[in-house]
């Protein structure tokens, strides 16, 4: 058996949700298949860390958590506020449960592996914090050793320069920072062909596209 790294993994997701999930993939999907796409894809990103040796697996929700959640994992209610603010209680609610250092992702990019997620925190055990950015200037993966308040002041959210900043504000705070491989998020349906072309035929997302296509 795979040792567990000393080091916490956090998912932030939204509940997929008809109309709350994946909006963006409208008109060409409608609220009901965006929905199925999300669920895909946060059911490919959950497998994949369950699959990655932590010794902790905590996913941060906005709603209501479901029958897919993995055995074993921590759910905590995401905070009040705007996407800052959630980012920020998600590390503070975390660390208050286990002081171990935390990588943060997101549902949006179901091709993470397990080696890609082992790889990010080996790099996070080694340095102060690791920043993983993503094809349209966001990022899809954070990780700091211990909550910052200020990790994401003055950092503008769901913007092309949204990695860039978070880059530099770590800088700011005097974070040794370890950039990770970029990846796609899916967000628009341009996104959604070209990260099917990076996942396995077994994976929940292209079993759903090959069934929807």
């Amino acid at each position: 058996m795979t040792r567990p790294l000393e080091v916490q993994l956090l998912v932030i997701a939204k509940e997929p949700r008809p109309g709350r999930a994946k909006t963006r993939l409208s008109p060409a999907l409608g609220p009901e298949q965006a929905a199925a796409v999300a669920l895909a894809a946060l059911t490919d990103t959950l497998t994949a860390v369950h699959r990655t040796p932590a010794r902790r697996r905590v996913l941060v929700l906005d709603g209501t958590p479901g029958a897919w959640v993995p055995a074993g994992w921590d759910v905590l209610p995401q905070r009040e506020g705007g996407l800052a603010d959630r980012l920020t209680g998600a590390f503070a609610d975390a660390a208050a449960g286990c002081d171990l250092p935390m990588l943060l992702i997101g549902m949006d990019t179901p091709q993470v592996t397990p080696a890609l997620l082992t790889a990010a925190v080996t790099d996070l055990l080694a340095t102060d914090a690791v920043l993983g950015r993503a094809l349209d200037g966001g990022w899809w993966a954070l990780g700091l050793h211990a909550p910052h308040p200020h990790a994401f002041a003055g950092v503008p959210m769901s913007t092309g320069t949204t990695g860039a900043a978070q880059a530099a504000r770590l800088g700011e705070l005097g974070l040794r920072t370890t950039e990770l491989p970029v990846l796609r998020d899916i967000d628009l349906p341009a996104d959604l062909r070209a990260v099917l072309d990076e996942l396995p035929a077994d994976s929940a997302l292209a079993r759903l596209m090959a069934v929807v296509a």
